[in-house]
């Protein structure tokens, strides 16, 4: 069966290739799937190979491992059957190719067979196979790439999050949101479960109380839980709320790391009577967090605000070895945080 003819997307003017979406991705001669984030890689692949198979469910699906190549191997797989379905080779560990492979590679290159798709993974993690980055980036073999960028900040995180609701066509309300991010500040595949999960079983829109009942338990042990009770002087819950996080495994250096974003974040914002979409777009944040950053800021001067950040800079270096007693260096912060008071000695 012919290859549906497809229309190429817009071409980025960073590259010689289109540069697609991992949430919307397309398939062409030679897909690079670039970048560490697995999660959204996974997603990326997976909807190529949804989207090839909308357009014919005779599609063959093979596998192969860049790091572990038999020589021949691609282009056997990547060939004309007797029936000639479209064809689908997903490549991994592009980041450690052999010698073969990225010899095979650049060859394929120049002469993509008609009706294969290839799918290559490069998690960025060495620069082993550049030459053959370069030359796809380059426009060789009709490619595109898809980009899956590190999810590391809170705003990156909860972009994600609100992503998957949109796609999903699924209403979250804002403070729901919020929480979940809370509770899955570590780990983005956790995170992509959790909103899965809540799409699947919760009917209707998603409140604060039904993620409060999901993940109720994520949400109490959060280092930002903790920052939070900090921050709005409830000094005993702050200090229950770290207990329970140390109790359950939570490590003092994101902890740390955690409290200290959201003190400058409240510098950042402290003073300014802008709007919040225009201080938002001036200092790189989103609007929610100026809005939660202005709510935090009651009751604080510049004076006790002023000695909170030094506070989390010195338990900063304490947690990370400075000091015997990460522990006790938390806590310090916390106390320093919750009473807006210099810690007595």
């Amino acid at each position: 069966m012919a290859p549906t003819a497809r229309r190429a997307p817009a071409k980025s003017t960073r590259s010689a290739i289109p540069q697609l979406s991992w949430r919307s991705p397309q398939p062409a001669p030679i897909v690079l799937v670039s970048g560490p984030e697995d999660v959204c890689a996974e997603r990326a692949i997976a909807g190529v190979r949804d989207y090839l198979r909308a357009e014919d469910a005779s599609l063959e699906v093979s596998d192969l491992r860049a790091d572990d190549y038999a020589a021949g191997s691609l282009l056997a797989m990547t060939s004309p059957s007797l029936f000639g379905e479209p064809r689908l080779v997903r490549v991994t560990g592009v980041e450690k190719c052999s010698d073969a492979f990225l010899s095979e590679a650049l060859s394929y290159l120049a002469v993509p067979q008609e009706g294969a798709t290839v799918v290559l993974r490069h998690t960025g993690a060495s620069v082993r196979g550049k030459k053959l980055l370069d030359a796809i980036r380059a426009g060789e073999g009709g490619g595109v790439e898809i980009a899956c960028p590190a999810i590391k900040r809170d705003s990156d995180r909860y972009d994600f999050a609100a992503g998957e609701f949109q796609a999903a066509k699924r209403r979250i309300a804002p403070p729901a949101l919020r929480t979940l991010v809370s509770a899955f500040a570590d780990d983005v595949t956790e995170l992509a479960a959790a909103c899965q999960q809540l799409i699947s079983d919760v009917p209707g829109d998603i409140t604060e109380q039904v993620v409060e009942r999901y993940y109720g338990g994520r949400v109490e042990t959060s280092a930002f839980v903790v920052a939070d009770t900090a921050i709005a002087g409830r000094y005993g819950d702050a200090l229950i709320a770290l207990r329970h996080a140390l109790a359950s495994g939570a490590d003092p250096v994101p902890m740390v790391a955690a409290i200290a974003l959201k003190l400058r974040t409240m510098a950042r914002v402290a003073g300014s009577r802008e709007p919040a979409a225009a201080l938002a777009a001036r200092v790189g944040l989103k609007d929610w967090q100026v809005d939660r950053a202005r709510r935090d800021l009651a009751g604080w001067n510049e004076a006790s605000l002023g000695r909170a950040i030094q506070a989390a800079a010195r338990a900063d270096a304490e947690v990370k070895g400075g000091s015997r007693d990460a522990v006790f260096a938390l806590e310090r912060l916390v106390t320093v945080i919750a009473t807006r008071a210099p810690y007595a000695v």
